[in-house]
């Protein structure tokens, strides 16, 4: 498939690279410490950086005592500053040094803001500590007062205060607001305004000493203020070369994006090192726009700011993407954080099941199952649920209800797991009531034709879910729906008396490419870590559903044997449920998902995979295949689902991306249509 070299330009969708870089320090020497910068500055430019957050001081040295007094070293910290904007010339980064200037009748703690050969702005420090081993109040003044101020340094005049936020015109989303080191360890510190203010990329030029423990402290700050700010947070200490005499540097540097960590450093470096990261500007934006309180926040706060625009001039090329994109955004590849999520998935369909059974009078479950993944891990679900009632397994009525292309496989997982828990289990051959209405309607099928129709695949649907609610109303139960999140984004469920329909639901919050983790999970997991008891029949059970294909079971084998494969006909799970991720979560475009993707899929050899996935069956999608189902995901969840939604049984959510209930995260009109989200997409990549 051709694309447009902007296309495959990490810009163009909404990225801006970040660099947290420290350098060695030479103590009270200017002239070599800008060597140290350019040289990290001239890697930052090479590497397509657009912001680059250096230390604190790292000009003159942060710990140089008394020397920073000394009118010599002052001159040669401006001259440096000016040789930098000189130097800058060439350069594409905007570059974010720390330097002590002299402004009026006292001397800042600064940083300075430089591109492209314009000294920008340059921010004092507002929190000066004078406590422990600090005593910056000797020497500097606190900049909280210096608002709306203008510097000048050498021949350059240049807006001086913490009141300034630097804007790209040319890469929308992209502000930048510094603050240096203890400004970040007080109650409010001046990013949060900054952020309000609409500050996307919060730097901090650092000193800070390391002390055991500190790097913690740092790390949970800026984690802390990235996910506060609804921002990405650049933090670079100082490192090799500042003065021992009772202190030491670790040169920590990081970057977080909304509480999760992009890019960090070694600590104790031996030389120069930059974290380094592509900073998704539209996630930031989205995040915002999203969370309402956040600018209801702004109207009390106030923030004052000035706004200094600059002309990035962003590369179109590809420059490749610096941050990890999951395959399965709803799947962690860290095995902690995997069974973490599933303890919490598990649990919540668990709770909210035994809520809803005791609030109406302890009803039995009832549910159909197939032996297919979503009966079967809502089969767990109801098992657990029953156990924390202290109510018998022989309560949950299960049946098996099977029609035209029912397989001895799946049926025999779907007994036997029964069995294995304890389930109360029944076999209801729906053939000859659909063979019925398949006569009453006229259908060909009846006539002997093999006409597999759209009715002939819902009446079988139909008529199963008809029989559970009559079961229900026979045996005082409720029936428990078990379709996902996944098929409910596509619409893949049959309307009102089909698998759409039920008294409660537990798997709507729950997408496909999770479930088949979520029963893994429950396997090697025991009671003790908030699992179902299992014995090792049913273990084996569970192990022969997940290798079995994926299939509605609707319409019989073909003359060669291969059975109806529902990735096959709506395309694979996985990249839909990349896509829903996206789309419910953020809102992105269909080309930025696009571009996400090929990231995430183009090599199945590269990034991680999640713990048990099966090493053969581990694939990569090119381009034109990512695009094709991007559209059929588009045409039918925007242009078709949504009325199925729009009525959906009561089920719990689960995934902090967000459900598809219309009474929770995503309300939507029935009569909608796909149109803006195609044109979009076919822009880029015509329709074939």
């Amino acid at each position: 498939m051709s694309t447009t070299d902007s296309f495959r330009s990490a810009y163009r969708h909404g990225f801006a690279r970040v660099a947290a870089c420290t350098v060695p320090v030479a103590i009270a020497d200017p002239a070599t410490n800008l060597s140290h910068v350019l040289s990290a500055a001239q890697a930052c430019h090479e590497d397509t950086v657009a912001i680059a957050v250096f230390p604190e001081l790292c000009l003159s040295g942060y710990a140089i005592d008394d020397l920073v007094m000394q009118d010599a070293v002052l001159d040669a910290v401006e001259e440096a500053v000016g040789d930098l904007v000189a130097a800058s010339v060439d350069l594409f980064p905007v570059l974010v040094v720390g330097a002590p200037l002299r402004h009026r009748n006292r001397l800042y703690n600064c940083a300075v803001v430089i591109h492209r050969g314009e000294l920008l702005g340059v921010v004092p420090k507002s929190s000066l500590p004078t406590y422990r081993e600090f005593y910056e109040r000797r020497w500097y003044a606190a900049g909280d007062d210096q608002a709306g101020q203008d510097i000048r340094i050498g021949d350059a005049d240049a807006p001086f205060g913490p009141d300034l936020l630097f804007e790209a015109l040319d890469v929308p989303g992209l502000v930048v607001h510094a603050e240096v080191c203890e400004d970040l360890w007080v109650p409010i510190p001046p990013s949060s305004r900054a952020a309000l203010a609409g500050a996307t990329i919060l730097a901090n030029l650092s000193g800070s000493p390391i002390t055991i423990a500190r790097a913690e402290d740092r790390t949970e700050l800026v984690r802390s203020q990235s996910l506060r700010c609804l921002a990405a947070y650049a933090y670079a200490a100082a490192g090799t070369g500042e003065s021992t005499n009772d202190v030491a540097w670790d040169g920590q540097t990081m970057i977080y994006e909304v509480g999760a960590l992009l890019a960090e450093t070694e600590r104790f470096p031996d030389g120069a090192r930059a974290s380094i990261a592509d900073v998704d500007l539209d996630r930031l934006r989205q995040e915002r726009l999203r969370q309402g309180t956040f600018d209801d926040n702004r109207r009390t706060a106030d923030p004052a700011f000035r706004a200094v625009h600059f002309r990035l001039a962003p590369p179109v090329e590809d420059v490749g993407l610096r941050r990890e994109v999951a395959r399965f955004p709803f799947v962690p590849t860290d095995p902690d954080r995997l069974a973490q999520d599933c303890y919490e998935a598990f649990n919540i369909q668990v709770a909210g099941l035994a809520q809803r059974l005791r609030a109406i009078g302890n009803p039995k479950p009832v549910i159909g199952v197939s032996g297919g993944l979503d009966s079967t891990h809502a089969m767990l679900v109801i098992a657990q649920a029953m156990d924390r009632l202290e109510r018998p397994r022989s309560d949950i009525l299960a049946y098996t209800l099977p029609g035209f292309a029912t397989s001895d496989h799946t049926r025999g997982n779907a007994v036997a797991l029964a069995e294995a828990l304890g389930a109360s289990i029944e076999t209801i051959d729906i053939r000859p009531t659909a063979a019925e209405i398949f006569r009453s309607i006229g259908h060909e099928y009846a006539a002997g034709e093999p006409v597999y129709d759209i009715t002939f695949e819902n009446v079988q649907a139909g008529v199963r879910t008809d029989l559970l609610f009559r079961l229900a109303n026979q045996n005082g139960g409720i029936v428990v729906g078990t379709s996902d999140m996944s098929e409910l984004a596509l619409g893949w469920a049959t309307y009102g008396v089909g698998d759409h329909m039920s008294h409660y639901a537990v798997n709507p919050g729950v997408p496909k490419t999770l479930i088949q983790h979520l029963i893994r999970w429950v396997i090697s997991a025991g009671p003790d870590e908030g699992a179902t008891t299992l014995t090792e029949e049913a273990k084996a059970v569970l192990q022969s559903v997940l290798d079995t294909e994926i299939s509605p079971e609707l319409v019989p084998a073909d003359q060669d044997g291969n059975i109806q494969s529902t990735q096959d006909r709506i395309g694979p799970y996985a990249l839909h449920d990349f896509t829903l991720f996206h789309v419910l979560r953020y809102g992105f475009r269909p080309t930025k998902i696009a571009f996400l993707a090929h990231h995430a899929w183009a090599d199945a050899e590269a990034g991680g995979w999640p713990p048990g996935f099966p090493v053969d069956e581990r694939y990569g999608y090119e381009l034109d295949e990512i695009v094709r189902w991007l559209r059929v995901f588009l045409q039918r969840f925007f242009g078709f689902a949504q009325f199925k939604r729009s009525a959906i049984p009561n089920a719990p959510k689960v995934s902090p991306a967000g459900s598809l209930s219309p009474r929770g995260d995503w309300r939507a009109p029935s009569d909608g249509n796909a149109r803006a989200w195609l044109a979009e997409l076919d822009a880029q990549f015509p329709p074939s």
